[in-house]
């Protein structure tokens, strides 16, 4: 299985000529090269994990591709065929097997409303918790997609967050409000984290990928 970072929040899973799309947000630049999509993952309702824009070029091109996503984005994206997922669940999407935990976004602030979020465990190696810091209790993760900016996230709480997963391996996401400098340095401290266990840190860039 090939993973490939794609700006912000996006990704893509390649494997038997099959292709997964996750969180194609208000950031992600149009995604080509679908060849073989079989499905869609929306971690959450925001914006920058997801577009109607986004949504309707990609089923444009490959309509009736399936879409699995939390209760609130059935709610928030009428008009689409969201296959609801919740905690717990399991699915097997083409060659991809889909489990999902967690069940609610970060806290941003009490002002505003927390709203339904799943991570996805794919192939029960590679792992990315959408908009939290929900752990997969019992997995030995092979790649994990760790946050490093929000305005949900002290770099502080995404370290815990990589100290408690253990990954064999890790990379940054979501990281598209941070400039340069403050990237590099959300890079560094996630990299200290993963080594703490003796795994490694890869740096992605968008459009640069790695096996899973």
């Amino acid at each position: 299985m090939r993973l490939t970072k794609h700006e912000h929040a996006a990704l893509t899973l390649d494997k038997n000529g099959k292709k997964l799309v996750i969180d194609p947000g208000t950031f992600t630049t149009p995604l080509t090269d679908l060849h073989g999509l079989v499905g869609i993952v929306l971690t959450h309702e925001h914006v920058d994990h997801w577009t109607p824009e986004n949504l309707d070029r990609i089923l444009a091109t490959h309509p009736d591709t399936p879409i699995f996503a939390p209760e609130g984005v059935e709610h928030a994206a009428p008009g689409y065929r969201i296959t609801t997922v919740a905690p717990g669940d399991a699915v097997d999407v083409g060659p991809f097997h889909l489990e999902f935990f967690g069940g609610r976004h970060a806290v941003i602030h009490e002002s505003i409303p927390v709203v339904d979020n799943v991570g996805v465990l794919v192939d029960g190696k590679f792992y990315y918790p959408g908009d939290s810091y929900v752990v997969p209790e019992g997995v030995a993760v092979s790649l994990l997609a760790a946050p490093v900016g929000a305005p949900w996230l002290k770099i502080g709480d995404a370290m815990d967050f990589v100290l408690a997963v253990k990954p064999a391996r890790a990379f940054g996401t979501h990281d598209m409000t941070l400039s340069r400098a403050g990237l590099s340095m959300g890079r560094a401290r996630l990299q200290w984290a993963v080594e703490q266990n003796g795994g490694e840190f890869v740096e992605l860039e968008p459009g640069q990928s790695t096996d899973v």
